[in-house]
């Protein structure tokens, strides 16, 4: 299988401003298919922006996943014949959603909605999301989609990668608390599933919340492929290995020093996941 190039797309966001931040994504997808990326992945909410104060405010820069923006990153990907996973905020009816899209030449390939919600931003308006993980089986790769804090639980990712995933990109929004996320979780994620993982963070300043940056690409055994350790625009890219990420038996040793990544689980003993919560608030 041969090996598949993506971008990370590292950048400022203009709040609640979509023409605007659409014609930002053109200008960065020009570039990454100019350097042979056939994924491009930008960060959390690319669309619409994130520090909103109110559930109708949100709603003035939401729209649904056949709306006028999936529909201009699908006519970029048909004409580029490449990939994009982007952030917007998708209206159902009355509710509000923080998702995902991964739009290809022939249209929209999956979405995906944030599960896992901090008290924060617009997440403090949003519905947490309601569909189970899915794996996207797209032209030449397996492709699974978090958002943020869904990376602080890590069962978030097993399912995915349980499910087949070679890759799983993470567009974020992480605030200075955050550091420390940024900098050991996707590498975490990526050795313990064996699999390539991608975190896509935003820069700068948005009604006081600062945006650090620090996107990366990690390999199958936790490595960086690519950091931008700042809060600076940047562009990342690594080559993926997808038959890399779906070797789990990893042989250091043979017949002395093997694991396997998947067969090691003991799912019979992880009951305890699947109760209700139990701790005190």
């Amino acid at each position: 299988m041969a090996r598949f190039k993506v971008a990370g797309v590292q950048m400022d966001i203009h709040f609640a401003n979509v023409e605007a931040n659409l014609n930002k994504m053109a200008e960065r997808l020009d570039e990454t298919t100019a350097a042979g990326a056939r994924l491009t992945v930008f960060p959390e909410c690319t669309i619409s922006g994130y520090c909103f104060n109110s559930l109708d405010e949100a709603k003035q820069v939401a729209e649904g996943f056949d709306g006028p923006s999936v529909t201009r990153v699908h006519q970029w990907c048909r004409e580029k014949d490449t990939m994009v996973v982007f952030g917007l905020l998708e209206l159902d009816g009355d509710r509000l959603f923080n998702a995902l899209a991964l739009v290809g030449p022939t249209g929209v390939l999956g979405t995906y909605r944030k599960i896992h919600l901090p008290h924060l931003g617009v997440d403090r308006f949003t519905t947490p999301g309601d569909r189970p993980f899915e794996v996207i089986q797209a032209p030449d790769i397996r492709i699974g989609m978090n958002i943020c804090y869904d990376s602080s639980f890590p069962e978030a990712a097993r399912v995915l990668s349980v499910r087949g995933a070679d890759l799983i990109t993470l567009p974020t929004n992480w605030p200075p608390t955050s550091g420390l996320t940024a900098d050991v979780i996707p590498n975490a994620r990526a050795l313990e599933n064996h699999v390539y993982f991608m975190s896509v963070n935003r820069i700068g300043n948005e009604r006081g919340f600062e945006f650090i940056g620090k996107s990366k690409i990690c390999d199958p055994r936790g490595a960086d492929l690519a950091f931008a350790d700042h809060a600076n625009e940047a562009i990342l890219y690594a080559e993926i290995d997808p038959e890399f990420a779906r070797r789990k038996h990893l042989v250091n040793i043979p017949g002395e020093h093997e694991v396997h990544r998947m067969k090691d689980r003991r799912p019979d003993l992880y009951n305890p996941l699947t109760e209700p919560n139990q701790l005190e608030p």
